[in-house]
C-alpha cells in the first residue's frame, strides 16, 4: 500500500486565498485543509495528522507569528509562513522563531507548492524521535533533564545551566538516541531553518555541550562525531513521566 501524500494545513482569514490554495495543491497531488484562524488550526492539529502548515502572519485574534512560535516549541511541525509585501519585521521574526520558509503576498501557487515540496523533502530525512511523554524526564548515564522545567541536573544531584540552543540540542540526541544526526538535521531540528554552506554554528553547540556533560570534552563518549555524517547521541535513555 503507497504513503498516503502529505496533509498540508493552510491558515489564512481571507477565503479567497485559503479555498483557491487548497485546490490548487489538491490537484497537484497534495492533500489540503483549509481554515480562517488560530484558533480552527488548532482543533484542526488535534484532529487530523498534519505534516506542513502554510500560516498567514496578519489574522484577527491569535495572529499567525504567535501560532508558530507555540508550533515550533510543542512539535516539530514545519511551517511556511504568508507575509505582506512590506512587512520584513514579520519576516525576520518568523524565521527567528523558527518557520521553515516564508512566501510573501500576493504570491505565486506555483512557487508556493515549491516551497512546500522542498521543506516537506527536508524535513522527512530527520529521524522521527520517540513517542514524547508531555511534562517528562529524560535520563542517560546518572543524568537527568527535565523537559518541562529545561534543568538538567548532573550525576550528583547539582543543576547544570543550559543555553537555550544547548537545550534544543541535547534534546534533538535524547530523542533520537543512537542515530546519526548529520548537520543540516541537527539545524532543523534546533532552530527549523534552512542550513547554509558556512553554517558550523551547530559545530559550535556541539562543543559547548560537550563542555558540560562529557567528562573530558576533548575525548567524547556521549556525543560521537561520526565521520562524513554527523553526531551520534550513544548512550541509552529513559523516559519517565514527571
Amino acid at each position: 500500500m503507497s504513503e498516503p501524500s502529505p496533509h498540508i494545513l493552510v491558515v489564512d482569514d481571507h477565503r479567497d486565498i485559503r479555498e483557491t490554495l487548497a485546490r490548487y495543491l489538491i490537484k497537484n497531488g497534495l492533500r489540503a485543509t483549509a481554515v480562517e484562524s488560530a484558533a480552527h488550526a488548532r482543533k484542526t492539529l488535534k484532529a487530523a495528522a498534519i505534516d506542513l502548515v502554510v500560516l498567514d502572519v496578519m489574522m484577527p485574534g491569535e495572529d499567525g507569528l504567535s501560532l508558530c512560535r507555540s508550533l515550533v516549541e510543542s512539535s516539530a511541525m514545519p511551517v511556511i509562513l504568508l507575509t505582506a509585501m512590506a512587512e520584513d519585521t514579520d519576516r525576520v521574526i518568523g524565521l527567528e522563531i523558527g518557520a521553515d520558509d516564508y512566501v510573501t503576498k500576493p504570491f505565486n501557487p506555483r512557487e508556493l507548492l515549491a516551497r512546500i515540496r522542498a521543506v516537506l523533502r527536508r524535513t522527512s530525512t530527520v529521524p522521527k524521535e520517540r513517542d514524547p511523554v508531555e511534562g517528562e524526564t529524560l535520563t542517560f548515564e546518572g543524568w537527568s533533564l527535565n523537559v518541562a522545567k529545561r534543568e538538567l541536573t548532573d550525576p550528583a544531584g547539582i543543576v547544570v545551566s543550559l543555553s537555550s540552543g544547548e537545550f534544543q540540542l541535547l534534546c534533538a540526541f535524547l530523542k533520537r538516541p543512537k542515530m546519526v544526526l548529520n548537520r543540516d538535521q541537527l539545524l532543523d531540528l534546533t532552530t527549523g531553518r534552512t542550513p547554509n554552506v558556512f553554517d558550523r554554528s551547530i559545530d559550535n553547540q556541539v562543543s559547548r555541550l560537550r563542555r558540560k556533560i562529557e567528562i573530558d570534552a576533548k575525548d567524547p563518549q556521549l556525543i560521537k562525531t561520526v565521520w562524513g555524517g554527523g553526531y551520534m547521541f550513544t548512550a541509552g535513555v529513559k523516559g519517565s513521566e514527571e
